[in-house]
């Protein structure tokens, strides 16, 4: 499938996910790009490449949509400490930020962590007041705000403390950020049905939980009863 087409699900696919007030009045748009890439899909002469072409749209169109149904792209608090378990276990990449509303410095993470929300379709973002979690505050030993703590398919992978590993200082700049979330393998951004778009080596913590999701945990893991 030739370039123009690959560009042209990018686009789609990032505006499908993105959040924004106006997304009502994109709708249109949005079935305007579909309606064009179904078309020079379908005058293709190579019909393997319009049968495939055809079969990766309506892929991409699904996972989008029920990516930004489930609120990816977005960066949202979350209450219900169940709620926020159930994400953790479920979602494929996600970053928890535990913060507190008199900490200053719980206020500019969130600034930066929603500017990558967006870029990351991929990855879910979320944010928890410490106080409505109190057990999970207690089983992942949070004692530091603001606490991000990462993770990959239910297993916590990593945990950012403070800010001395973004240089100590408020005025660090997302890039700092991101960066260091990107070593841990959390951030993802993916393409298309058909592609993992950027992928990133997981290094992992010497302490590591696993979120239970029905099936047996690794003997050494800790697992939350859901």
């Amino acid at each position: 499938m030739n370039n123009v087409i690959h560009s042209k699900l990018d686009s789609l696919a990032s505006r499908l996910v993105e959040s924004n007030d106006s997304r009502e009045e994109d709708e249109d748009d949005d079935d305007a790009i579909f309606a064009e890439l179904e078309a020079e899909i379908e005058n293709d002469a190579d019909a393997a490449v319009r049968d495939r072409g055809l079969e990766q749209l309506r892929l991409e169109m699904q996972r989008a949509k029920e990516m930004r149904e489930n609120a990816h792209g977005r960066y949202m608090e979350i209450t219900n400490e169940k709620e926020a378990i159930r994400i953790s276990a479920n979602e494929p990449h996600c970053v928890i930020h535990f913060y507190h509303s008199n900490f200053r410095r719980c206020e500019i993470m969130d600034k930066h962590l929603a500017k990558l929300a967006p870029k990351y379709y991929a990855t879910r973002f979320i944010r928890v007041f410490v106080e409505n979690m109190p057990w999970l505050v207690e089983k992942l030993a949070i004692k530091v705000l603001p606490c991000l703590m990462c993770f990959i398919d239910g297993v916590s992978k990593d945990r950012l403390i403070g800010f001395e590993e973004l240089g100590n200082n408020d005025a660090f700049e997302t890039a700092v950020l991101e960066l260091r979330l990107a070593n841990s393998g959390v951030l993802q951004k993916a393409r298309n049905a058909y592609e993992s778009g950027v992928t990133y080596n997981v290094s992992s913590s010497s302490n590591t939980m696993k979120l239970r999701r029905g099936g047996q945990a690794d003997q050494d893991d800790d697992e939350f009863d859901l």
